[in-house]
Order: C-alpha cells, then sequence, then structure tokens
C-alpha cells in the first residue's frame, strides 16, 4: 500500500476550503494528475455523492468513481474508490490555524490482485503524484480561485 499525507495553510476559512474540495469535481481545477472531473447527480453535496474522475498515473488514463463515506462539514471529508486493479481513500481534514485553514490531504492507495506485485514501486509514484496535487493546490488557492 502507497501513502500519502502533507498540509498546506490557507488565508480563506475552513467553511469556504470544505465546501470547495469537499466537491471532488474541483479536483480538475488543482490536480494535474486529473484529467476530467465531474460530480454524478444533481443533488447536493453529501455523504454517498459520487464524482467520476478520469486520472493519468504511471501513463495510463485511468477512469475511478469516488463517493464520499465520511462528510463532517467543516472537519472533514473522506472519499473512497474502488476499481479492479486499485482501492484509494482519500481523507482531507479542516483545522482553523493562524486566520485561515490547514488542510491536511491523507491518502492510501492499495493494488488488488496480481498488482500487488508493484506495490513498492507504487509508493515512489505516488509521491511523486501527491507532491504535484499539493503544489497545484497551493497555487490554486494563492491564485484566489
Amino acid at each position: 500500500m502507497a501513502h500519502y499525507n502533507a498540509s498546506v495553510d490557507t488565508a480563506r476559512p475552513p467553511d469556504e476550503m470544505f465546501a470547495y474540495l469537499s466537491d471532488f469535481s474541483s479536483t480538475q481545477e488543482w490536480d494535474p494528475g486529473v484529467i476530467e472531473a465531474e460530480r454524478l447527480g444533481e443533488a447536493p453535496v453529501r455523504n454517498g455523492t459520487e464524482f467520476r474522475l478520469l486520472v493519468s498515473f504511471l501513463g495510463r488514463k485511468i477512469p475511478l468513481t469516488y463517493r464520499i463515506v465520511e462528510y463532517d462539514p467543516p472537519n472533514a471529508v473522506t472519499f473512497r474508490s474502488e476499481s479492479s486493479t486499485v482501492v484509494s481513500l482519500d481523507r482531507i481534514t479542516f483545522e482553523p490555524s493562524e486566520g485561515g485553514t490547514r488542510i491536511t490531504y491523507d491518502a492510501d492507495l492499495a493494488l488488488k490482485g496480481p498488482f500487488k506485485l508493484a506495490g513498492p514501486l507504487l509508493g515512489v509514484a505516488f509521491q511523486r503524484v501527491g507532491a504535484r496535487a499539493l503544489a497545484g493546490l497551493r497555487k490554486t488557492l494563492e491564485a484566489g480561485r
């Protein structure tokens, strides 16, 4: 299993950051590894809401459907995705900090079946992907989006 954990601080308040990041379709705006992202359905974002993403990972385009499995505004949101080859669990927490919010992104990625053999290589690649996503989020927040 690969694990990624990192934090970013912003001057924006926790409720605003929670609303923005709990709508996982926003990943297309800040994560360079996300090619497409859309919310499925018209209902407001809540526990059970699903998002369809097309991600680029290790030279492949991979379609993933994420579902919110924890929805605790404005404190935390957790997304889970499972395909035939991978299980992903992404938890984002929001803590008030000096004049804003500390956003912590904690993600686990586990390969399934025969792909488990590539686990050690997955960790290195996942760290790079996570670092690019965090840099993209920081840049997006600094630009005022």
